[in-house]
């Protein structure tokens, strides 16, 4: 492929072949087509805290979802709208503080082995039913059954009997779990679990409601079937288009609620979304344009959130086949290829933070990095020009490369980027493939045809646990396929230790293990970035970047 392009000011070559990159794709060193800023008038009538008569929220929720099924569902625009269908045993504050849920409260005994939930009485699905203990006790069976093929199962392996029902190897009756009486849930754990208050708050240890799924079988999460138990309800599904969510007035907490119906817009175009954010089509958006940060933060200070976000931008390696299979140092070369720092203050340039160890900063845990990370540039390419010789490739046989991403200009334009890393440092050759959202998960799943992927984890619950589980070699979701039996065995007897400081270390030493092997290359950790109109009120951030419409509001405009 051939660039043709102006320099930006730059030091290194790397930059200067960065700087092609950017005017391929998009962008340059100034943006003299962005839009004007705009002067929205008053906001919220005289007073600025009056609401608008017409309380609709539209929001851009990044790419198609795969399922409305909590227990199918693996990817963030899903979990953005289960959050507003269903309400789980534990809630968050709009700061992401837990807070009693579908429970009232709960107690744990037996030295953290087992916990007490209260449900509340006046807990309703969408259709009248009362939510009770046994409505929490099938859907995590079901979610556990190794038949409804949930990509999830092992976050709920902290409880008792989970990862024996999960694997065929016990029945789903065995699990620790059950309702002593319609309004007192008990759940049981095989160790003691510091998160595991946290980790009720995902998807996974969502309730469904019984009747609806024995009805209508995997149609039950459609439109017109669909009960849940949150703030909202599902009314219409344009595939491709939209969803529209109207409020439940069954919900418990429906006198609080304040916006009557929600759109969330399947938009992967991060330029369109932009478009129809100034053109006020769009109110709260998921992300922002790369190419358009500067120009954003200077003339869109007020309407820009941005805020730190437990996620790692990465590249998985498929292990299972060659090329990489089998090739540590291979691997460990193409992650030293890679200059980071160019990535996140040239392409990205929102304040990600440049990652050489997989697990991002979270309270109690010290991050671990490979030495090569504080080294020059100089000696890192070195280096990794001596594990690719030494892997059995050179000039004149050169790694040939598929570089899989979901649709996206800005995965492209990382993809181009580090494309053109591997290709300066070490002469590799690679293919760049994008997929739709969904064909792309299902091809990574699979792994018959992957070799490397673009890939993001958002962390499940804040705790360095939900970022190393992911490699566990009996996870669902570990596409590179790697397994390592000291990791397994590290992470294991953290997930039982009870002393707070041994149960990071021997995360960290599995970390070590992981970033010595590279079955994956951390590029980046996330900040969350949103333009938010500011007749959008109650907006908070938080580290997990959970939004619930029913905190939300619109002023008068």
């Amino acid at each position: 492929m051939t660039f043709f392009a102006r320099r930006c000011e730059s030091k290194t070559a790397t930059v200067i072949v960065l700087a092609a990159l950017l005017v391929l794709t998009g962008n340059a060193c100034s943006n003299k087509n962005s839009p004007a800023p705009r002067d929205y008038g008053e906001i919220g009538g005289p007073s600025g805290t009056e609401l608008a008569i017409v309380q609709v929220l539209q929001k851009d929720n990044g790419a198609e979802p795969q399922t409305l099924d909590p227990h199918r569902a693996t990817g963030v625009p899903e979990g953005n709208i289960l959050r507003d269908l269903y309400e789980p045993l534990v809630m968050e504050e709009p700061d992401g503080t837990l807070i009693p849920g579908a429970a009232s409260g709960w107690t744990s005994s037996d030295e953290g082995l087992r916990y007490e939930f209260a449900l509340r009485p006046d807990g309703r699905w969408s259709n009248g039913d009362p939510v009770t203990a046994h409505d929490f006790v099938f859907s995590m069976r079901r979610a556990l059954d190794p038949a409804t093929l949930s990509g999830y199962a092992s976050i709920l392996y902290p409880i008792k009997n989970a990862e024996e029902i999960n694997h065929g190897e016990q029945p789903v009756e065995n699990l620790g779990v059950r309702a002593l009486d319609d309004y007192t849930l008990e759940i049981l754990l095989r160790g003691p679990t510091p998160y595991f208050i946290g980790l009720l708050n995902h998807s996974m240890a969502y309730a469904v409601h019984p009747p609806s799924v024995l009805e209508h079988g995997d149609r039950f999460a459609r439109a017109g079937n669909l009960v849940g138990n949150g703030a909202y309800v599902l009314k219409d599904w344009v595939v491709q288009s939209h969803i529209e969510l109207t409020r439940n007035v069954r919900f418990r907490d429906n006198g609080d609620t304040t916006i009557d119906t929600v759109f969330y817009h399947a938009l992967e175009n991060s330029d369109a979304v932009f478009k129809r954010y100034r053109a006020d089509e769009i109110d709260l958006t998921q992300g922002i344009p790369s190419k358009q940060f500067k120009w954003i933060r200077t003339n869109m200070a007020d309407e820009y959130v941005q805020s730190a976000y437990l996620g790692s931008y990465y590249y998985g390696l498929n292990v299972t086949r060659p090329p990489f299979k089998g090739q540590p140092g291979l691997r460990r070369a193409l992650s030293m290829a890679i200059d980071r720092e160019i990535i996140t203050e040239k392409l990205s340039g929102a304040g990600e933070l440049p990652a050489y160890g997989w697990i991002p900063p979270v309270q109690g845990y010290e991050p671990q990095r490979p030495e090569w990370a504080e080294w020059t540039r100089e000696e890192r390419h070195a280096e990794a020009k001596r594990q690719y010789a030494e892997a059995g490739y050179s000039d004149r046989k050169p790694l040939v490369v598929e570089i899989l991403y979901n649709t996206s200009q800005d995965h492209k334009r990382i993809a181009i980027a580090i494309s053109s890393m591997w290709k300066q440092v070490l002469g590799i050759q690679t293919r760049l493939l994008n997929q739709e959202w969904k064909v792309f998960l299902q091809t990574r799943a699979t792994r018959f045809t992957t070799e490397a992927f673009r890939a993001g984890w958002i962390g499940d619950y804040n705790d360095a646990y939900t970022f190393a589980e992911l490699l566990y070699s009996n996870n669902e979701q570990n596409d590179p396929g790697w397994v390592n039996a000291d990791y397994d065995r590290l992470l294991t007897a953290a997930s039982m230790e009870r002393d707070l400081e041994k149960r990071a270390r021997l995360m960290e030493q599995a970390e070590r293990i992981l970033l010595d092997e590279t079955p994956l290359i951390p590029i980046y950790f996330y900040v969350s970035k949103h333009l938010v109109k500011p007749w959008v009120g109650g907006f908070v951030p938080n580290i997990m970047d959970h939004v619930y419409t029913k905190d939300l509001y619109i002023l008068k405009h």
